[in-house]
């Protein structure tokens, strides 16, 4: 990234200040920062850019935030583009969601105005929704284009804004770049074109979604499940289930999922369950994090629940906790969660003998090979994609074009899961409801999800996971996140703990087929591997781990091994 220069950055900040088009309480909010130049350099540095998740940023005033001229002119970006690429006899319409973070509401109206202005109809949900209900939306109602507002699992001060292609996938790189470049055309702001709300559904641009709308998703995702029969049969009286939505989206859909299915021993944590732009109960609203399940934890222990699920503020991602032999409560990773769907979804199929021959998992390159190796097992294929669930998306996209492999299910370690292929995002509601089915189904043999756990282990080798992040903010972040990828990609480990390094993988120069991505996984000789990659989504770079032993104690001695190695290096890195 080239350095900005101090007398660009000032010229950008001043063109805020002087711009006739910016709101006063914007100019206001800019004039307090004078003599802030750290933060003013931070706010105008560069322009938010399209990452793994789309636009993504903190709140406020600049080039570098998410605010409505950002947004307004990310949307005329993509409305330029859908209008270059739109045939005369098909018209190109849109459909907007959004969560429930500060300002979700009036970025989506926003956005959905700007396209009024530009002509093209625009489909709003008159009220907050999980994205994979967005996802679904642009596929039933023919779209050519959906957004999302929403900053998924990060913290309360950031938004974000998910840009959909046609088949309702998250756009593909190339698709993002020439958005991009669209983007970077305008000018000015005078070039974002706007209608008011009462003229543009006066013309028929802004057409609103409702509980018809919510009614077919919900019925879509009712029809991915396996065994409700057996649920309705008795035991979804009795099985218990703890929810908490943590503030977001997904408290209505799960909720209605599991009762038409039959599981009426619901209990939802109340201190979590009405939508919350701060997230006020949670340090982060992220189901990775077992934090973010004390109060769900609390409520299980009270009513003795079987399982406790949560998804996040879009409800894309949800995460799992059971009870271990011990009777506690322990988080499922995402990797566990995954390979425990894969197993039962798998095995179902082929107990009623509806196992295509040419049947497919899709994971991720930073996903845990026990799903693989289960998948397999059942005579599925498995592919990798890059991290990232349009990746995902758009190979199922491809099988639903050419027939070569029927989609069985896809996911990623981070809590992001998907079977049918109603949608192409990863959806929480789905995976809320097949894990809760499968530890009822579980639960009816005598055991618990753990017990099955500890079985696939038993078979197929105890692998274990891990992952650790670090946080660096703001240009000089970025500076050091770069130097951090250079250093290892420059100076590959020959070993590590004594272990050979038996091959390095550059993605930045693909790697199987996949584009080129910047990421650098290192596989070592005794099958555990490491990977490190720089968040498209977070100030952040990541590095995952992964081992394999004979036993849970010498994995998790492995694990800590490797971890504590590689994270010495990048720390002194950093």
């Amino acid at each position: 990234m080239t350095t900005p220069t101090n007398d660009t950055v000032i010229a950008k900040y001043e063109a805020w200040l002087n711009d006739p088009l910016i709101d006063t309480a914007t100019k206001e909010e800019l004039r307090g920062l004078e003599g802030q130049e750290k933060e003013i350099t931070d706010r105008f540095y560069r322009d938010l850019e399209f990452g793994t998740g789309g636009l993504r940023g903190v709140m406020g005033a600049g080039t570098n935030r998410l605010n409505a001229y950002t947004v307004g002119k990310a949307t005329q970006g993509l409305a330029n583009w859908l209008l270059a690429g739109a045939s005369a006899e098909a018209a190109p319409s849109v459909v907007i969601a959004h969560d429930s973070r500060n300002y979700s509401p009036e970025f989506a109206l926003d956005a959905a105005l700007v396209l009024a202005g530009n002509g093209i109809v625009t489909y709003l949900f008159s009220a907050l929704r999980p994205t994979p209900q967005l996802s679904y939306a642009v596929r039933e109602l023919k779209a050519s284009s959906g957004i999302v507002i929403t900053a998924s699992h990060n913290p309360p001060e950031y938004n974000g804004y998910k840009a959909y292609g046609s088949d309702g996938c998250q756009l593909i790189p190339e698709e993002a770049e020439q958005v991009i470049s669209a983007i970077s055309q305008i000018a000015g702001f005078d070039e974002v074109k706007r209608v008011s709300r009462e003229e543009a559904e006066a013309k028929g641009l802004l057409r609103w979604l409702g509980e018809e709308a919510d009614q077919q998703y919900i019925d879509t995702v009712v029809a991915q499940s396996l065994n409700a029969d057996l649920i309705k049969g008795g035991i979804g009286e009795k099985f218990s289930v703890v929810f908490t939505p943590l503030h977001g989206t997904g408290n209505m859909p799960v909720r209605e999922v599991l009762k038409k299915v039959g599981f009426n021993n619901v209990h939802i944590v109340p201190e979590q369950e009405q939508p919350d732009g701060y997230f006020s109960t949670v340090k982060s609203p992220n189901p990775e994090e077992r934090e973010a399940f004390t109060l769900a934890i609390k409520l299980a222990q009270e009513v003795d629940a079987d399982i406790i699920i949560g998804t996040d503020p879009d409800a894309d991602r949800m995460g799992a906790v059971v009870k271990n032999n011990e009777g506690e409560y322990v988080v499922l990773t995402g990797n566990q969660s995954g390979a425990l769907m894969v197993h039962y979804v798998l095995s179902q199929l082929k107990e009623r003998g509806q196992l295509p021959d040419n049947g497919v998992v899709v994971k991720t390159i930073v996903t845990s090979e026990l799903g693989a190796e289960i998948a397999r097992s059942y005579g599925a294929a498995v592919e990798n994609t890059l991290t990232g669930f349009k990746y995902i998306g758009e190979k199922m996209t491809r099988y639903e074009q050419t027939g070569e492999r029927s989609f069985l299910f896809g996911y990623e370690e981070s809590y992001g899961y998907l079977t049918g292929t109603y949608a192409r995002d990863k959806d929480a509601i789905v995976a809320a409801l097949l894990i809760s089915e499968a530890a009822a189904y579980y639960s009816s043999q005598g055991k618990t999800l753990y017990d099955v756990l500890l079985e696939l282990y038993a078979k197929f080798g105890f692998y274990l996971e891990g992952l650790e992040s670090r946080t660096l903010k703001g240009f000089d972040g970025v500076q050091k996140i770069g130097a951090i990828m250079d250093d290892w990609r420059q100076n590959p480990p020959a070993e590590i703990s004594g272990v050979k390094v038996e091959r390095v993988l550059d993605y930045g120069k693909g790697q199987d087929g996949l584009r080129p991505e910047n990421v650098l996984k290192y596989l070592l000789e005794d099958g555990s591997w490491f990977c490190l990659r720089p968040s498209g989504t977070e100030p952040k770079i990541k590095v995952y781990f992964a081992v394999k032993g004979e036993s849970n104690d010498s994995a998790s001695a492995a694990l800590q091994t490797l971890k504590t190695a590689v994270m010495e290096r990048v720390d002194r890195n950093e």
